[in-house]
């Protein structure tokens, strides 16, 4: 596991068919989010919510090579954040609800009561459609 070596926190977390979303607490001093990145995805399986593996073509792979990051500034942009991650499932169309959507730490925060089960199935959070304008 790649925390035993590189620690740090998921704060929160969705893993697509083809893509990651994450929001990571490293220790303090600690930057390296290049090579917890590198030993994840070289660690990965592939996921696909028909739960078969897809067919990965030959010489292609899977995750992109890069990654972009965004430091949080402030409660705010971090609690748009987590939604837009735990959101992320139903704007792709892969689940109605983002509870179905069982790759996701959604399912830590209802269980600690951070939030409902029924979180998100009304209409999507305010504010997380501007995540893709930054």
């Amino acid at each position: 596991m790649v925390a035993a070596s590189r620690p740090f926190v998921i704060d929160a977390m969705v893993v697509l068919p083809d893509h990651i979303h994450a929001i990571w607490t490293l220790p303090d001093g600690d930057s390296d989010f290049s090579t917890r990145w590198r030993l994840i995805k070289s660690r990965f399986r592939p996921v696909e919510e028909t739960g078969k593996t897809p067919s990965v073509k030959r010489g292609r792979a899977l995750w992109q090579r890069r990654f972009w990051e965004h430091r949080i500034r402030d409660y705010n942009d971090l609690r748009r954040h987590v939604d837009y991650i735990h959101y992320n499932p139903v704007r792709h169309g892969l689940v109605d609800n983002p509870a179905e959507w069982p790759y996701s730490s959604l399912h830590r925060a209802i269980r600690h009561g951070v939030c409902p089960e029924t979180w998100g199935q009304s209409r999507m959070p305010e504010g997380i459609e501007m995540i893709d304008a930054e």
